[in-house]
């Protein structure tokens, strides 16, 4: 098991960003659902914003174009559905408010993700402030973040060389990868994933691998793949944090010093 003791120090990172208006701010959403995990991407096919809204119990997604906005819910399970997981009344608040943020998040995209992309960067090297380029004076908002620190984990210590990514299945599974031959890993040899019921990363090593060529006892592997999960999927990354601190500035869910 990772040693969750051998942590990096948090750092703070404080971003100024051009954020614009926040006529969410104006509603006030119910006690129960004020503290919603939020995140945003873009679609550079469709031009698309596309903000996810989870609180217990389910989750909202809004698409904003050029056309229109579009949303649908999902169950707690994670489950498509085509009706609210909440209480009537609660719907019609979470709906109004996560529709005039995605309103007003649409115009910053994708600019606001490049920015907080290039903030992050700038904190991983060293730097705790960075200020957004404007092209003519407006309204800019300070926003200050404490980063977690990463656990300490040493590099790949077997044989050759190895990779992590993605796999089809519940709890965000990975697959270890990897290539005696110190080529492109294709090789899967582990796996990991989070369990539900814990929050934290499970793990399993696959049958029918050759641990001595691996360079490593599979206990060994299986402790050092914990520790890249927590890191990568896990412990909130820079760019992360901050995007979920300014889409909570945008929704009026923290007050600006």
């Amino acid at each position: 098991m990772a040693d969750l003791s051998l942590r990096l120090p948090n750092t703070r990172l404080r971003a100024v960003l051009n954020l614009g208006p926040k006529h969410a701010a104006s509603v006030t959403l119910p006690s129960r659902f004020a503290h919603p995990e939020l995140f945003a991407e873009w679609d550079d096919e469709e031009e698309t914003s596309v903000l996810y809204v989870e609180f217990e119990g389910g989750q909202l997604h809004l698409e904003t174009s050029s056309t229109g906005m579009e949303y649908h819910y999902h169950k707690g399970n994670g489950d498509a559905t085509s009706s609210s997981p909440w209480p009537r009344a609660d719907t019609s608040v979470i709906l109004e408010w996560a529709s005039l943020l995605a309103a007003d998040l649409h115009p910053l995209m994708p600019e606001l993700l490049d920015d907080v992309a290039e903030a992050a960067a700038w904190h991983d090297e060293g730097y705790d402030l960075y200020v957004c380029e404007v092209e003519e004076p407006v309204q800019l908002d300070l926003l200050e973040v404490e980063v977690e620190g990463e656990l300490m984990t040493l590099p790949w210590l077997g044989s050759g060389e190895v990779s992590n990514d993605h796999i089809e299945g519940d709890n965000h599974p990975i697959a270890l990868l990897w290539n005696p031959d110190g080529g492109i890993p294709d090789r899967p040899i582990a796996e990991a994933w989070l369990d539900p019921r814990t929050e934290t990363p499970r793990t399993k090593a696959l049958p029918g691998v050759d641990w001595d060529a691996v360079g490593m006892a599979a206990e060994e592997v299986l402790s050092w793949l914990e520790g890249i999960y927590l890191n990568h999927h896990i412990i909130p990354d820079a760019e992360g944090t901050l995007l979920t601190a300014a889409l909570q500035r945008l929704g009026g869910l923290d007050s600006a010093d």
